[in-house]
């Protein structure tokens, strides 16, 4: 059988600015999952595509030929609405560990289909994986079920839900053409949109220690995925927030299940329970709950019960004890003033340094190591003060793990330091 079209053909074309028409996408994507295409040429193209873009069709295209790629989930029948939340990653980023109880307990179900990490940013199914018995893989069947008796869940996608993307992004991380804005867009979209959710809020990072560093380009991501969303039927909503410094004060896996727990129980960092709550304002208010406070969840012991719930429901023990590393070494002030920094990207490459991160996909994390913080930026320490506590289950990779937080505290006069915002703004 003849092809309709030749993979090198497209290659040049792309390469010298033209864009590509829908049928050409399709047979394409549809090719490359069959693997009819070569690694080879698909690493040319998304090349091609990090140096020329897309346009805004090119990139509904290539969303929507992920998305048929595979099946789409459905969750009509619950009787509630229906809202789902992704984050593009930071350090210390487990707002989803205490987001989904509390929209969950308003009555809202909550399909968090979440991943494992790579390199410095954590991945949500690797913290979770930290409390013993608890399971990331769900059927279709259990995961209607958990929604129904729950409200919500947190899992891994099954191989059947946009398979375009997995190969797609395994090989644009292996061949450095992971940040082309089209690109994140159409992975993230795909995915998200054949999760089946009414309502999708976006949570979009910008700073040190988020994927996008420019505050533009994060803005430019928002616009282009809200675009996506609401062209695909599904109300979206994006929200910019600040990665500059570690969000909250643990960075890991258990340790950042403890405070994701202490959160729930209406003790959390300020940082963290105000990204929190706007985000899960914006939810509640696509669920049609505008009123709704999340604090409320917070104070009142009903999001705190979610958890234990979906924790128990998934194998887990909510009573369990976490693992805990063998070694510890504190990092010390080496000035007297306020602290102006924490550079997020430093102090997650760090914990992936100690061993709570991964470098290649599916090799194992050490749930026990990580970072926590002992101040945040704005508090005053003295010469000698603990900055931060690094854990450990094999000493030897603490010195590399210190290498990586030269200069990664700022220490100086007050006047030099004023709060930053951790909202930046919104899309949709």
């Amino acid at each position: 059988m003849t092809e309709p079209y030749d993979m090198v053909d497209l290659i040049l074309a792309k390469r010298q600015g033209e864009a590509l028409t829908g049928d050409q996408i399709r047979w394409m994507i549809a090719k490359y999952t069959a693997g009819g295409i070569l690694d080879a040429q698909m690493s040319a193209l998304t090349m091609a595509i990090c140096f020329q873009g897309m346009t805004p069709r090119e990139t509904g295209d290539l969303t929507t030929a992920m998305l048929e790629s595979g099946t789409r989930m459905d969750y009509s029948g619950l009787g509630a609405p229906v809202v789902d939340k992704h984050s593009t990653g930071g350090v210390g980023d487990k707002v989803t560990l205490v987001l989904m109880p509390v929209v969950a307990s308003f009555g809202v179900k909550v399909p968090q289909l979440s991943g494992r990490g790579l390199g410095h940013t954590g991945g949500t199914l690797d913290k979770l994986e930290s409390i013993p018995g608890w399971r990331a893989d769900l059927t279709s069947e259990e995961i209607r079920e958990q929604l129904r008796t729950v409200g919500g869940m947190v899992c891994a996608a099954g191989a059947d839900l946009a398979p375009a993307d997995r190969r797609l992004y395994a090989l644009r991380d292996a061949t450095g053409t992971v940040d082309a804005i089209p690109l994140i867009a159409s992975s993230i979209m795909s995915k998200k949109i054949a999760e089946g959710a009414q309502g999708l809020v976006l949570d979009v990072t910008t700073g040190s220690g988020a994927f996008l560093t420019d505050p533009a380009e994060a803005r430019e991501l928002a616009r282009t995925m809200v675009h996506l969303g609401e062209h695909a039927g599904v109300r979206t909503r994006a929200i910019l927030t600040d990665m500059s410094a570690p969000l909250g004060f643990a960075i890991g896996n258990a340790n950042e299940v403890r405070e994701a727990v202490q959160t729930l129980q209406g003790r959390g960092p300020a940082d963290l329970v105000h990204v929190v709550c706007v985000l899960a304002r914006a939810m509640l208010e696509l669920a049609g709950l505008p009123d709704a406070d999340p604090r409320r969840a917070l104070a009142d012991g009903s999001a705190l019960r979610v958890w234990r719930d979906f924790v128990s429901a998934q194998g887990g023990d909510p009573d369990a004890a976490l693992p805990e590393a063998d070694h510890s070494s504190i990092l010390r002030a080496e000035y007297d003033g306020v602290v102006l920094d924490l550079e997020a990207r430093a102090f997650g490459v760090a914990a992936w340094r100690l061993g709570a991160g991964r470098s290649v996909p599916g090799a194992p994390v050490d749930h026990a190591a990580g970072i926590d913080l002992r101040v945040k930026p704005g508090d005053r320490v003295r010469r000698g003060d603990p900055i931060c506590e690094l854990h450990a289950t094999d000493p030897d990779r603490l010195p590399r793990a210190y290498e990586a937080l030269e200069g990664a505290v700022s220490i100086g006069d007050a006047t030099r330091w004023a709060p930053a915002p951790l909202i930046l703004g919104s899309v949709g």
